[in-house]
């Protein structure tokens, strides 16, 4: 029996030849230095922080090479696929803005000419690729039963030995074809391996574009190609997908580093170009002085649905990955205030080469105040109003039927030369302003800290002064703050802080104080945006009644 005969025999059904398939898929029209890099989730769960990470990345240096960012379906794992699994997975990355120049686009969908974008739709290409390799005896059919490879690895193990079906392990690799043929036509199942010729104890040079020269021991396993569902495995399918779709780099978490030897020999008895890879570390939380892997199961800002329940703008969060990916992007973006991610050029030797980068939340929320407070207020009222719809009913409820109202609250301190940074998310906004309704204000059991000024009758008479005496919706702001001075010095507050600092005894307190008193009497906190722009806001009606509970 022939070689082709063989494989004719074992891969009967394959529709097209490699060669076809070779035809199918042309190389694509860019320029010599375009990247072409993909995101090839699995539909087995959600995306989490460090796959937005590398989806970032190869968004950002596809664009900026004027390359290609598609999205491919990696769902042969066909035990371990979630139901609805590809649509959360396109929900998600929908939610960060990542947009693909091809790829799926719905569980059915797709755009582009390299599809399809779906492993479990491109089973004869795999199949025809199989096929090439048994005619050219490079692959095999293998009948070991899990029992066996139980058995295999048992012994390995007790006996020190590396685990793996290679070497003398390999049995079914010497069978020859009629016994093979036999033992199909019989029932027996099967899988199909390539026949590695590696040697374990020579070594190849993997130049990794982030961690550099890295050496390796070749692969010597006989990796399974085809499973017994005549699906193949990743390290295939993958190797065949990059090849015919003309990715060029590949950017992943560096737990693949280990299984780079194998890949690459897969490219080589293909006869495929490589592609480069890219291994990212994993990200790292610092806790308590000792760094640890980030962990879905113990951090919540490992999950993405995180950064939605609370607020946080996927742009604060895109700004925060583009740190991460380059050191030299945060002193670029300080520098450059105005400028947009889109307008940096991201360098893969820049990327952190050593351990994993440290997930600072911290540093996320400063980037998400600066962010924020750069908003117009509009901008803001309309992406809270899209939060609360979903995470806070009765916020949603308010801001709905005070819109005016709530985008002149959220411009208080907003347009000027430094804007005010109240807010680290969404979620922070009915928090800080909650007073401003009245509605929350008169159904809650207020508590209030007046500071300094702790006599209730003091407090009476600084609240029933100001507000029959000294205020009017009509001042401006000079006018306003000249009237608390004239009320310090009628109760005997020191409307000069420099005079109250050089004579301290000859006063009840300062103007600081008396502004406390007020601002708290309105609002229950002494940290509040601008006074005045609150008192403008609340109106003297308003203002009155709220002060009315202390006389």
């Amino acid at each position: 029996m022939t070689n082709k005969e063989f494989a004719d025999f074992l891969l009967p059904d394959v529709e097209h030849s490699w060669e076809e398939y070779e035809k199918m898929y042309p190389e694509r029209n860019l320029a010599s230095d375009a990247i072409v890099t993909r995101y090839a989730p699995s539909p087995t769960g959600l995306p989490h922080i460090g796959n937005l990470l590398q989806c970032f990345m190869a968004k950002r240096f596809a664009r900026q090479s004027n390359g290609v960012f598609f999205l491919r379906i990696e769902d042969t794992d066909t035990e371990r696929t979630v139901e609805n699994g590809v649509s959360k997975i396109l929900d998600v990355l929908k939610d960060f803005d990542i947009a693909f120049d091809e790829g799926m686009i719905s569980d059915t969908d797709e755009i582009g000419s390299y599809g399809p974008y779906m492993q479990s739709k491109r089973r004869d290409i795999y199949r025809a690729y199989a096929k090439k390799l048994i005619e050219e005896d490079k692959a095999y059919p293998s009948f070991a039963s899990k029992e066996e490879l139980d058995e295999i690895r048992e012994y390995q193990e007790a006996t020190k030995q590396r685990l793996g079906y290679y070497g003398r392990w390999a049995k079914d690799r010497f069978i020859t074809k009629e016994d093979a043929v036999k033992r199909i036509q019989d029932g027996e199942k099967y899988v199909i391996r390539m026949k590695s010729p590696g040697d374990f104890y020579k070594t190849i040079i993997v130049d990794d574009l982030i961690k550099g020269k890295m050496e390796m021991p070749e692969n010597d396993i006989d990796e399974v190609i085809i499973k017994k569902d005549g699906l193949p495995t990743y390290h295939f399918a993958h190797a065949i997908d990059d090849h015919l779709m003309h990715t060029t780099h590949v950017i992943r978490g560096d737990e693949w580093v280990s299984s780079l030897p194998k890949h690459l020999q897969i490219f080589d008895v293909l006869g495929f170009k490589h592609v480069k890879y890219a291994h990212l570390a994993p990200l790292l939380k610092d806790d308590d002085g000792t760094k640890r892997k980030l962990s879905k199961r113990k951090d919540p800002e490992a999950g993405l649905v995180y950064y939605h329940e609370e607020g946080i703008p996927i742009e604060a969060v895109m700004i925060y990955l583009a740190t991460i990916t380059n050191s030299n992007f945060e002193a670029w973006f300080d520098a450059n205030p105005n400028a947009s991610i889109n307008d940096f050029k991201f360098e893969f030797k820049k990327v952190g080469s050593s351990g994993g980068a440290i997930y600072d939340i911290d540093k996320l929320t400063n980037i998400s105040k600066n962010y924020i407070s750069r908003l117009k207020a509009s901008d803001l009222y309309d992406r809270v109003l899209e939060w609360a719809k979903v995470y806070d009913n009765a916020f949603y409820k308010l801001l709905s039927k005070y819109k005016d109202y709530t985008t002149s609250i959220l411009n208080i301190e907003r347009e000027q030369k430094k804007p005010r940074k109240d807010f680290a998310k969404y979620s922070d906004v009915f928090k800080q302003v909650w007073y401003m309704y009245d509605e929350v204000f008169d159904s809650k059991e207020l508590e209030y800290d007046f500071k300094n000024v702790t006599d209730k009758d003091e407090i009476k008479t600084i609240l029933k002064t100001y507000i029959e005496k000294y205020y009017s919706d009509n001042d401006t702001k000079e006018e306003w703050f000249s009237k608390i001075k004239l009320l310090c010095d009628e109760l005997g507050y020191a409307s000069d802080m420099k005079e109250y600092k050089a004579n301290p005894d000859k006063f009840k307190g300062n103007v600081a104080d008396v502004s406390t008193v007020i601002r708290v009497a309105l609002t229950t906190s002494s940290m509040t945006p601008d006074l005045y722009e609150l008192l403008r806001l609340l109106g003297k009606e308003r203002i009155q009644k709220r002060f009315e509970r202390f006389y």
